[in-house]
């Protein structure tokens, strides 16, 4: 009867209103989660296509929360894109049930607006400090109130968070405004909007409307899912400069088939255009006394290159990544130009250049290179510094010895998946270094693979260097990712663009020299006139073209110019002017990364001014909502800075509040434990066998007096003949300077604080909030302990199958953040809180061909260690998740200080 009811929870979770809109270059995906009927709580991170049975409608909707509108309102006025999403539902039940509102939006985006409307009663956002808001976030969580946040979401988007109690017989609307400048990628404007409802909804609308002064050369929108009956349904409108798309079928149009409950409405619904350039030196549009200049020429012949392929197979490539890049290589190396100039560099610790100088790209030279490709493993440490030096005078060479011809772009394309751990390893010095070898002659692009790097150390390298740094997500399509950037920066038409306005009328400008000008993609300059007299407005453009020089004009009547804008009715607001500072901002962030300390300062003061000034969610500030009738209940929405984010999955009393750091030590399962190395990029891993009821020290501080003991259970019964499994089944918390002891075990946690003592089961949603330490539980999943300005841990509970014939619960350990204990800390866990520095050399193929083998130089010792994966459980308490590691054989030895048995306890709560 459990798991019959399980398995409905499970089912009735998935028929829940889950909407996404995934919109590509200016996407959006939104999320719902309402409670089942059953009583269970559930949050849905992701969206998986489980149930792909039709399923017959019943006369009653299966849900207390029902969804009835979801609208997506999106207008775009000259590339910049408005977009409004909203969502209405009602409780029908007549308790109190929880609504989650979860939207994606692009990286790129920044919120302008949220507001939810309960009651009629509407609490807007407010656009704060990220300090000043932050701590009003900490103050809500800590009492368990309602919190929301942004956080990343794979490769190019965001996820925003809120949830709300929404009273019997009640009503909320949620509502959410975004706003983003559309990049032309290969020469078009895209917005792909996945929409996978699961269910059909009383009112869905998509509607998108588009103006564009230079008139619409073309706007197409299609769906993956659109079959002949629903193709009528998508309604396109072009005239001269504007364009309009409607969709929104009814509830019948949606069911996938008469008396189905299921939606044919699940795929991608994609919108793309382009405007007409029938000037070579762009467009300008004034509004209010700000311009805007878009500037992509077209008919332009492709200046060729010389490019230096820099290729990482260091052993941290070892899998996916070294296979996906070879197969992206090879490729590419099909796209190389027949009159481009090229090598190839791999490298390690040591540097193999391919040939000694560029060789032209011949069908000969090509193959010959791709057997080079088929040829890259992984093998040692890692030196960018030198292999990126080692380019720079390959191409150096190449012009001085005149094999190059001329009027050509020169470009580095670097791929690499970890931080410098050979040669020179300061960053700082590796980026001057390389900064003052190229001396602005050489455009330096970095793809950096994998989310544990350190990006924005490529970021500042491609920046002071004229390029641009990506970050390749270790998915699937990885090699898809390296061949898409390759392909954006492999046909520059112009190089080193300067773009000249009036002088001294103009203020306020944003980035106007640019190194180069690529097929398909677009520049885009901003600014504010200040000389209210000026009537003319020149521009004057200067660059470098296959022929050489060139020079183009543009002049435009301002009065005029205005005039033709102020009786549009698709344009929203001044667009000009937050166009200006959306572009403003994102190039002031850019000078954080690359810029001096006192331009780092100076660009962050000015990009928080223009933040809070036009209401924009930046990596500075954050969005505050609060409910006036609960003063403690705040919203944030903090957008995150680009490196890896916490998981932020608190959101309310009753959600799983586990927070998902880029390091972190823990012990799961049976019991593996798993050491980070954060200069490495790397994990170091082992298992401790030991029998049931043997107690380990796993953490001890005696400056702080933490101290964290855990003792092993095993399964229910023993089968002859086959090693016995043991797990965690009971953990202790101490403070013995605070006099908190804490133990949890997989059916009760106590907690005995001075005199006092509490205690509350895991079916509970508890909070114990002292002075000087809380611990706060989440039904039947996570256990958090904190020791204000100390320590944080997390123990899950894993739930396993009352009759299960073998396997029981068992508990699993995490340190949150351990940054103020001290250097005495010891443990199992606990020594490695200095950290800990080791060699992989000599990779190869061990006794399973996915696993293979490498000697590793630790302590003075050389250890043979496995390469494999352990199971983390944070974001996913039930499958958990890979995490690759070197895995240490024999229970540790040789990394541990001693032997395991030197960790054991005679008790629980033994502190000496």
């Amino acid at each position: 009867m459990l798991q019959y009811s399980q398995l409905l929870n499970k089912k009735l979770c998935l028929l829940k209103q889950d909407l996404l809109f995934i919109m590509g270059y200016a996407s959006v995906l939104i999320l719902l989660c309402f409670p089942a009927l059953l009583g269970a709580h559930f949050v849905i991170t992701e969206i998986e296509a489980l149930n792909q049975q039709p399923s017959v409608r019943s006369p009653q909707s299966a849900f207390d929360v029902e969804v009835y509108s979801v609208k997506v309102d999106c207008k775009v006025t000259s590339r910049f894109a408005h977009n409004v999403m909203s969502s209405r539902a009602v409780n029908r039940a007549n308790v109190s049930k929880e609504a989650n509102f979860k939207v994606e939006l692009p990286k790129t985006a920044f919120i302008t607006n949220f507001s939810m409307t309960i009651d009629e009663m509407v609490y807007v956002g407010v656009v704060k400090e990220k300090e000043v808001a932050q701590k009003q976030y900490e103050q809500a969580v800590s009492k368990g109130q309602t919190a929301g946040l942004v956080k990343a979401s794979g490769t190019k988007m965001e996820q925003f968070t809120v949830s709300v109690n929404v009273a019997a017989f009640s009503k909320v609307t949620f509502e959410l405004t975004y706003e983003e400048l559309l990049k032309r990628h290969r020469g078009q404007y895209e917005m792909l909007i996945r929409v996978k409802p699961k269910q059909v909804v009383n009112h869905f609308e998509i509607n998108v409307d588009i103006y564009e002064p230079q008139g619409i050369h073309f706007l197409d929108a299609h769906g993956t899912f659109i079959t002949n009956d629903l193709s009528p349904l998508v309604q396109k409108t072009v005239t001269e400069n504007k364009g309009h798309i409607f969709f929104s079928p009814t509830m019948d149009q949606q069911r996938s088939c008469p008396l189905c409950d299921t939606t044919l409405i699940d795929g991608d619904f994609i919108v793309k255009y382009d405007v007409n350039r029938d000037q070579a030196a762009g467009n300008i549009q004034i509004v209010n006394g700000y311009f805007v200049h878009f500037f992509a020429p077209v008919n332009l012949p492709q200046i060729s290159k010389n490019v230096m392929f820099v290729v990482d197979e260091s052993g941290s490539m070892w899998g996916n990544k070294i296979r996906q890049t070879r197969e992206a290589f090879l490729v590419i190396m099909d796209d190389v130009h027949e009159d481009d100039y090229f090598n190839i560099i791999t490298f390690d610790h040591d540097i193999r250049p391919w040939k000694k100088t560029l060789v032209k790209a011949t069908s000969e030279n090509i193959q010959e290179a791709k057997e080079i490709i088929k040829k890259i493993e992984p093998r040692g440490t890692t030196d960018i510094n030198e292999a990126i030096l080692d380019a720079v005078n390959i191409l150096k060479d190449s012009k001085k010895m005149q094999q190059l011809p001329e009027n050509r772009v020169s470009m580095i394309i670097l791929l690499t998946d970890g931080d410098p751990t050979s040669g020179e390893v300061n960053k700082n010095k590796i980026q001057e270094n390389v900064k003052n070898a190229i001396a602005g002659e050489i455009n330096l692009y970095c793809l950096g693979f994998g989310e544990y790097l350190d990006f924005n150390f490529l970021e500042k390298l491609s920046l002071e260097n004229s390029g641009i740094a990506r970050r390749i997500y270790e998915k699937s399509d990885a090699s898809l990712q390296i061949q898409g950037f390759y392909d954006e920066v492999a046909s520059p038409l112009l190089s080193k663009i300067q773009m000249q306005y009036p002088e001294n009328a103009i203020a306020d400008l944003t980035k106007n020299t640019f190194g180069q000008y690529y097929n398909g993609s677009e520049i885009i300059v901003a600014g504010h006139i200040t000389d209210n007299n000026l009537q003319d407005f020149a521009v004057d453009v200067n660059a470098l073209g296959i022929s050489g020089e060139q020079n183009l004009k543009l002049e435009t009547k301002i009065p005029e110019n205005e005039e033709s804008f102020k009786s549009q009715q698709y344009i929203f607001g001044e667009y000009t002017e937050r166009l200006w500072a959306y572009l403003t901002i994102q190039q002031l962030l850019e000078k954080r990364t690359s810029g001096s300390e006192d331009e780092k300062n100076n660009a962050t003061s000015k990009a928080l001014q223009l933040s809070l000034q036009y209401n924009f969610v930046t990596p500075l500030t954050s969005m505050v909502v609060t409910k006036p009738s609960e003063e403690d209940s705040v919203m944030i929405a903090t957008k995150p800075n680009g490196e890896v984010q916490e998981e932020v999955l608190n959101v309310h009393h009753s959600q799983t509040f586990v927070h998902g750091y880029a390091y972190m030590k823990y012990v799961d399962g049976d019991p593996h434990f798993m050491v980070p190395v954060p200069a490495k990029n790397d994990n170091i891993c082992f298992n401790i066998d030991e029998k049931p009821g043997v107690i380990f020290n796993l953490v001890k501080d005696p400056v702080t007096g933490i101290v964290v003991n855990a003792e092993t259970i095993g399964d229910k019964k023993v089968i002859p003949g086959k090693k016995q499994n043991t797990y965690f089944g009971k953990i202790a918390v101490l403070n013995n300077k605070l006099d908190v002891k804490i133990e949890v075990s997989t059916q009760i946690i106590k907690v005995y604080y001075g005199q006092k003592y509490s205690y509350f089961t895991w079916t509970q949603v508890a909070s114990l909030k002292q002075k000087s330490f809380d611990v706060i539980t989440d039904k039947d999943k996570t256990l958090r302990v904190v020791f204000e300005g100390m320590a944080q841990f997390v123990i899950l509970l894993h739930r396993v199958w009352k009759f299960h014939p073998l396997h029981q619960d068992y508990l699993g350990f995490y340190i949150i953040d351990d940054h103020q204990l001290s250097k005495q800390t010891h443990g199992l866990l606990g020594q490695f809180y200095s950290g800990i520095d080791y060699e992989v050399i000599e990779i190869h193929e061990g006794e399973n061909t996915d696993k293979p083998d490498a000697s590793m130089l630790i302590k003075g010792k050389v250890l043979t260690v496995t390469r494999g994966w352990q199971k983390e459980y944070r974001k996913d308490i039930k499958r958990g998740e890979d995490i690759p590691c070197w895995f240490i054989h024999n229970n540790g030895t040789g990394l541990i200080d001693g032997v395991p048995r030197d960790y054991i306890v005679s008790g629980i709560f033994e502190s000496k």
